[in-house]
């Protein structure tokens, strides 16, 4: 929850070719009080059933960047994820799908005191995109 002095962050995953949360998918959050200072990793977690990060740390005070960096080797590695599924969600040839193009996904943002930040990532083996949720 954020404050007067602080930020909050939150996210979650919706895998696009499958049309369905992304499970298991670990989540890291880091933070820095300026372009310049050094990052700083507060923790991380893993997504929930529903694609949901519902415990990743609060922000410090002072907290102006933010960076969650998504694990999704793992993910796209995982056993229910086959060939022959992302060959047909992807129409592409078994060539092209030879490794994890995406092995991690890491977003930068700036962040206000006092507000609060949902970050939804959206998932497939060849592409993503992010956007500011509410």
């Amino acid at each position: 929850m954020s404050t007067d002095t602080t930020a909050s962050v939150s996210t979650h995953i919706l895998d696009t070719s499958i049309g369905r949360p992304a499970a298991a998918v670990t989540v890291s959050l880091a933070a820095r009080s300026g372009g310049d200072a050094q990052w700083v990793v507060l923790g991380g977690s893993a997504t929930d059933a529903d694609g949901r990060c519902k415990d990743l740390p609060a922000l410090p005070a002072g907290t102006t960047r933010v960076r969650l960096e998504f694990g999704t080797e793992a993910y796209f590695t995982q056993e229910h994820r086959s060939d022959r599924q992302a060959e047909a969600q992807q129409d592409a040839p078994r060539a092209r799908d030879s490794g994890v193009f995406f092995p991690e996904v890491a977003i930068t943002f700036a962040v206000v005191p006092g507000e609060h930040y949902h970050v939804p990532l959206l998932l497939n083996p060849f592409g993503y995109s992010v956007y500011r949720g509410s």
